[in-house]
């Protein structure tokens, strides 16, 4: 099965430009590890709630997701010339659970812009959720809760 596609779907935006590509190699699943091409991450990997070493796919995909949901808010802050508190952070819970469909996933957001008045911080997140490309990977597809602290 050597260079055969087995799978491949189509976006329904094209891409005009990859930005960056990141690589990783993933031995052994679950109780495995994974290396990034550039060797910048190199992690054990567990299930979740064992004693294994290491983390786990959830914990990675709510850390990618805080961090590009901070960038997000950042570039929207430039262009709507609000300026983020500097404590801005995010803490993502990622579950791993069943549903009708078998295993899936679903996530609750806490963003916290402390100090910033309400309205600028609902208009910052919600343009973040629009712009995020882990928002829109997840858009419609698990459920998401997004609250908000100032």
């Amino acid at each position: 099965m050597e260079n055969q596609i087995v799978f491949a779907a189509k976006a329904a935006a094209s891409v005009s430009k990859v930005l960056y590509t990141g690589k990783v190699h993933v031995t052994g699943g679950r109780e495995g590890a994974a290396i990034s091409s550039d060797g910048r991450l190199d992690v054990s990997l567990s299930s979740p709630g064992t004693s294994g070493q290491g983390t786990n796919p959830e914990q990675l995909f709510a850390a990618g997701w805080s961090a590009c949901f901070i960038g997000a808010m950042q570039h929207n802050a430039t262009l709507l010339k609000i300026k983020l508190p500097l404590m801005t952070s995010v803490d993502t819970e990622v579950d791993l659970a069943t549903g009708q469909q078998g295993f899936t996933l679903q996530a609750k957001m806490q963003v916290n812009l402390p100090g910033l008045p309400e309205q600028q911080a609902r208009e910052i997140v919600l343009a973040a959720h629009q712009t995020c490309p882990y928002s829109k990977a997840t858009k419609d597809n698990i459920e998401v809760s997004i609250w908000v602290t100032v």
